[in-house]
């Protein structure tokens, strides 16, 4: 059967990036010193240069300021080193993944692939079937493949029963996703579990290159990057250039790429490329043993998982007889009420080792992390070992992102993850998931920084006391300092994608932001792998807004210049760079909704 994706099938994923020990010495370098010209500039914002009359605009601006250089902190701390953790070789028998005291009769490692799977085409989930099956081994191995199916498809099953692997159902979608898997988990006894989505296609080498990481008892997961093979590799820039200016192109081409690594005309229209998340943020987090999980393409420790979920199931039981019995003062009367309701809090309280959450991997990814009982510890894989399908649609893009955003800020605000009665997160744990939500909060100051350049054109009160020579000495340093510094940390990756992303999804963020402040239930959609017809400007119009506002307003601002009525025309030459950034972090998303597949092959591969 032919699917859309078929004609991508020969491509190959980029290998991991290589930074340079010089890159990343001037990067830390800059780094350092672009914080350092940061701080300035913050103090100088708040002591110095409030214009004391528009402090309703001024001191939002300067709040968000300060919360951004926050961020900015976290971010460098975040990306501030690669190590890569050392990959043993793979292991022969179980004993030489345990403990000395948990070993045992000595046996092959067993392992259990999981495809999870609900509404999606049956066809598309042979594809992953299939290449599961191919998997490799350098020594004796039990490894089954098992497709949970939640949408309980006649269809579906005899799919599984014509490729020859387990087909495992269940009555009920309790739980979603995290159910599912769960229901899983009682039905197999793998030592190690392999989470896959429906459109997740792992190498044959996926477990030959994460399993050895195992030979570490105390590690309970391996994370390996996902990648999206699907959609427009785009045109290597010396090749563009060299069909439009010949070989001096060619070469201005090969001579940017030496400066700014690899770049591409007509690549992703959806900015999806995983790399900077996998290669750069993730990887980066291995130092602090804080890699958390993504769900697909990730292998897990049984034993982790159930232990984690046997304590944090005891821990939520005592909170509950707890929350009941705290306000009694006698101690007698309370040991007894407690002792009456331990069973039936035990009979209602389930047993989740995946928590039934929309964000169940990052949530597990905590509760391992912080468990006391035993430091577990996790891996990100630097090496792709899976194929997978992107978003194809804006539509699908904003469901997912609105899941992610959504789901990390209910674990946010709803399950006390920096309590250490709670959790037992490290300093460079609690710092690593601290960057994570601080990230999905910053829509609140993002949104900030899209409306002050508007106040400023259309009213010509400015935020500071004067776009005046203390100005450019504080801020010019500090932002070419910075920009130099993440130009050189994310170095062989465009940072504009990110920076662009993370600035148009202010709406969606909000939207989230807004859906658990207010309690409502987040639901589980299922990320659509087909292209949903129709065009998708409907969901960009507060992008749009900001677009047309800000083109507006610099009209607007350009006739106050030629009048005469601007005392500083300085001013409105940085808002004019202000708004530019804005719309050009604006449009790829509006593009982005009107973007439909080529119908015909590439004319050119990246």
């Amino acid at each position: 059967m032919e699917h859309y994706f078929s004609r991508f099938e020969s491509r190959r994923p980029p290998a991991p990036l290589q930074t340079p020990r010089w890159v990343m010495y001037t990067w830390q370098t800059l780094a350092v010193a672009g914080l350092i010209l940061g701080a300035n500039y913050i103090r100088w914002r708040w002591m110095e240069s409030l214009n004391v009359d528009a402090l309703w605009y001024a001191v939002p601006l300067a709040l968000a300021e300060t919360l951004a250089w926050v961020g900015t902190l976290l971010f460098t701390i975040n990306i501030w080193q690669v190590r890569d953790p050392a990959c043993p070789p793979p292991p022969e028998t179980i004993n030489q993944c345990l403990l000395p005291a948990d070993q045992t009769l000595d046996r092959p490692v067993k392992v259990d692939l999981f495809i999870a799977t609900y509404s999606e085409d049956p066809e598309l989930v042979r594809l992953s079937i299939q290449d599961a099956c191919k998997m490799r081994y350098p020594a004796a191995l039990d490894f089954t493949v098992h497709v949970l199916d939640d949408g309980r498809r006649a269809e579906m099953r005899a799919v599984c029963e014509q490729e020859g692997v387990s087909y495992i159902t269940r009555d009920n979608n309790i739980g979603f996703k995290a159910g599912n898997i769960r229901n899983g988990m009682e039905q197999t006894d793998g030592d190690f579990l392999v989470i896959c989505d429906a459109d997740t296609r792992v190498f044959p080498t996926l477990l030959q290159h994460t399993l050895g990481y195992f030979r570490d008892p105390d590690v309970a997961w391996v994370q390996t990057p996902q990648w999206f093979y699907d959609l427009p590799e785009g045109e290597r820039l010396p090749v563009w250039l060299k069909r439009k200016a010949g070989w001096p192109g060619f070469v201005l081409g090969s001579l940017s790429e030496k400066l700014f690594g690899r770049l591409t005309i007509g690549s992703d229209p959806f900015f999806n490329d995983p790399r900077m998340f996998y290669d750069v943020i993730l990887r980066r987090r291995n130092w602090a043993n804080a890699a958390f999980c993504c769900g697909a393409a990730s292998v897990h420790r049984r034993e982790a998982v159930m232990q984690a979920a046997l304590r944090s199931y005891a821990f939520n039981v005592e909170e509950e007889i707890a929350r009941y019995t705290r306000d009694i003062r006698d101690e007698e009367t309370r040991a007894a009420l407690s002792l009456a309701m331990r069973p039936h809090v035990i009979a209602d309280t389930e047993l989740t080792p995946y928590k039934f959450h929309v964000s169940e991997d990052i949530y597990t990814s905590i509760v391992l992390h912080g468990d006391a009982g035993r430091r577990w510890r996790s891996v990100m894989h630097p090496g792709i070992e899976s194929k997978m399908l992107s978003p194809q649609d804006l539509l699908t893009w904003m469901i997912q992102r609105f899941k992610y955003a959504a789901g990390s800020l209910d674990i946010l605000f709803h399950d006390k993850i920096f309590s250490r009665r709670r959790f037992r997160l490290s300093l460079g744990q609690t710092l690593m998931y601290g960057t994570t939500f601080w990230s999905y909060l910053a829509c609140i100051w993002n949104t900030v920084f899209l409306i002050s350049p508007l106040v400023y054109l259309f009213t010509g009160i400015p935020p500071v006391s004067a776009y005046s020579t203390p100005f450019y000495l504080h801020f010019l340093p500090f932002f070419i300092v910075s920009e130099l510094a993440f130009m050189f940390g994310t170095w062989g990756i465009s940072a504009w994608d990110g920076r662009s992303s993370y600035l148009a999804f202010f709406s969606v963020n909000l939207r989230a932001l807004s859906t658990v402040l207010r309690g409502e239930k987040i639901k589980f959609h299922v990320t659509p792998k087909e292209r949903q017809s129709g065009r998708f400007l409907y969901l960009v119009k507060p992008q749009l807004a900001i677009v047309l506002l800000t083109l507006l307003g610099l009209i607007w601002g350009g006739i106050q210049v030629a009048r005469g009525n601007v005392d500083d025309p300085s001013g409105y030459v940085i808002n004019i760079f202000w708004g530019a950034v804005n719309i050009a972090a604006m449009l790829p998303m509006i593009m982005a909704a009107m973007w439909t597949p080529p119908d015909s092959e590439e004319t050119r591969a990246g």
